[in-house]
């Protein structure tokens, strides 16, 4: 019988307990241990259980789970190793012999393990919930968390360990506490632990990139840098009482912005060799979890569907959302790309220069992109350089890594693709909602159906309507590419409308057919439907063109081209190959 599929679970002791649909990562646990690394930081895109493999290390060292079993007679130096009978701990204290969570698991086939579980006092935070819209409400945010955290250790005051002016300090950390504390707080609480249990600490930080991508969209970006780098170095730093730490995030921020103190840090990123099968469903996890809801014959499209991510040198890893919620629904969906609204990366391109919309459509028509990567992603940088817009991409899941190579630079030089199928048809309806989001919904509808059905004078009318409505919400950079670079502009905004057309055609631009090299050609993939070849003119201002002079020009060179070429090679008769030519002037746009 299938184990049940629960979704959205991040705490493992429940997911165990309950006996929900589960893979088995716990020999991460022995592979970072082992690791010896002091501080890591590992990056990996959104929901590919980072939160839930940190819960999973917290569950298996914390010693909280172990006390709730042995009461403390003293107040420091626990032996967390011994039973009060001195036999039988498993069935007294099942969390320090037994390991009932980690019974049948990876990590508990070695007896270091099984001795080591629940013996380390451990401190949990995450940052996923600081979200906010202000530099002041997300300072607080972060300061209450940690206010959380002394709450849920407030034994400590009684604990005869701390003096008067420890315990002034400790009730003073609150939500609106002063910088010096606050930066402090983490510091001081793992001093207190480590005098309580007589063992360093070990700290775990999930999300720790949130705050940061929320303060670079709301416009408070240095102001919370010099905020959360001041905490990191205190904490993860200058931090006698830490054992070790491992934090989690989507993207390496700059190690300028947050860890320019930190030389201790262990950067692990999707191009790293470590912990490569320890975050997502490798394909054999996949394949042996279809077969156990008898879903095995259709793992090709599952593949197509959800295949793609690769870390370090392992292909093939799939991301857990998607295919947990596929088990469960047993329907093909973008189950993970519709988990977040993409508002930074959809910002990103629509604002973008003409050469990254190019990119990006050549991306959804299957093309690859070379490009050079920096995998510390710099803020600052995302609005001027391409390059830091591609990283993003590739840190976030969207991309992934075909193929690279390290130059003298020290950047590795990628060719990348759309990770897979999910990918592509998000932003495809992203492109195709920006045109319904700024111009009248309507008008974009009835421009498609003219398209499809060939009705030019339909096509003109609304085209327009689209245009004159889009064209400043599509790029709004400080040099309008319509001003600047024009036919890219335009061959971008045609492309951009038709992309939602990619179920009925394969559209391609900038390609060699005949004898030179066409801006739009749509084949259709059903044999009832005509083909089309589309090609850009603006009208040239020094000779005073016309739209009408200038889309006789584009017909022209289609014909004198022989741009039909490759549609006529595959088959398609001449009569069934529309020929249009796009006029543009400005906000203005005659089609012919």
């Amino acid at each position: 019988m299938s184990r049940t599929v629960g979704i959205g679970h991040q705490n493992f002791e429940k997911l165990i307990k309950k006996d929900y649909f589960y893979i088995d990562k716990t020999k991460f646990i022995k592979e970072w241990w082992e690791s010896g690394d002091e501080v890591t930081l590992i990056t990996r895109p959104r929901r590919f259980g980072k939160t839930l493999n940190l819960s999973m290390v917290e569950k298996f060292f914390s010693v909280e789970d172990t006390q709730r079993s042995l009461p403390v007679s003293r107040p420091g130096g626990l032996d967390i190793t011994r039973c009060r009978k001195g036999s039988g701990c498993e069935e007294d204290f099942p969390h320090v012999g037994s390991g009932s969570l980690f019974q049948g698991l990876a990590v508990w086939e070695e007896e270091k393990y099984r001795r080591l579980q629940g013996t380390w006092p451990v401190i949990f935070l995450s940052f996923a919930k600081v979200k906010e819209i202000s530099f002041r409400s997300a300072r607080k945010k972060i300061c209450q968390l940690i206010t959380h955290l002394y709450n849920q250790y407030d034994f400590l005051l009684e604990s005869g360990l701390l003096n008067e002016k420890e315990k002034s300090l400790y009730q003073e950390v609150n939500a609106d506490m002063e910088d010096y504390l606050a930066s402090e707080a983490l510091s001081n609480l793992s001093d207190y632990l480590m005098r309580y249990y007589g063992k360093k600490v070990i700290i775990l930080l999930d999300e720790y990139d949130t705050p940061m991508h929320e303060a670079y969209v709301g416009g408070y970006w240095n102001e919370l840098v010099c905020f959360i780098r001041n905490l990191f170095n205190s904490t993860f730093k200058s931090n006698p009482y830490l054992e070790r730490a491992l934090m989690t995030g989507i993207m390496r921020v700059s190690k300028e912005s947050v860890f320019s103190d930190l030389n201790n840090l262990e950067v692990v990123t999707t191009t790293s060799e470590k912990y490569e099968d320890s975050f997502g469903f490798t394909q054999e996890e996949v394949w042996e979890s279809l077969k156990e809801y008898g879903l095995y014959e259709q793992r090709e499209q599952v593949r197509r569907w959800y295949d793609g991510f690769t870390f370090g040198k392992r292909p093939d890893i799939y991301n857990p959302w998607s295919i947990i919620n596929y088990l469960d629904k047993r329907r093909f969906s973008p189950y993970w790309a519709n988990t977040s609204s993409n508002g930074l990366v959809g910002k990103l391109i629509r604002e973008g220069s003409p050469d990254l919309k190019i990119a990006m459509e050549d991306l959804l028509c299957g093309k690859p992109l070379h490009a050079q990567i920096d995998e510390q992603v710099v803020f600052s940088m995302l609005d001027a350089d391409e390059n830091a817009v591609w990283s993003l991409l590739l840190a976030s899941g969207y991309l992934r890594v075909e193929q690279f190579e390290f130059y003298d630079s020290g950047y590795p030089e990628c060719r990348l693709k759309l990770t897979n199928w999910e990918v592509t048809a998000m932003f495809r309806r992203m492109v195709a909602g920006w045109f319904r989001q700024s111009a009248s919904v309507s008008a974009y509808n009835t421009f498609i159906k003219a398209f499809l059905l060939g009705d030019v004078d339909a096509m003109n009318l609304y085209m327009n309507r689209v245009a004159s409505a889009t064209f400043s919400y599509f790029d709004t950079g400080k040099n309008p590419s319509e001003e600047s670079e024009p036919e890219r502009f335009y061959h971008g905004f045609v492309l951009g409308l038709i992309v939602e057309l990619t179920d009925r055609y394969r559209i391609t631009s900038n390609r060699e057919s005949g004898f030179g090299r066409y801006d739009v050609m749509l084949e259709p993939l059903r044999p009832s439907e005509d083909a089309a070849i589309i090609e850009f003119k603006v009208c040239n201002a020094k000779k005073k063109q016309s739209l009408e002079a200038a889309v006789a020009e584009a017909l022209d060179q289609i014909d004198r081209m022989h741009y039909a070429a490759d549609l006529e090679a595959k088959g398609i008769a001449p009569e069934r190959i529309r020929k249009y030519g796009f006029a543009f002037e400005g906000k203005r746009i005659l089609i012919g």
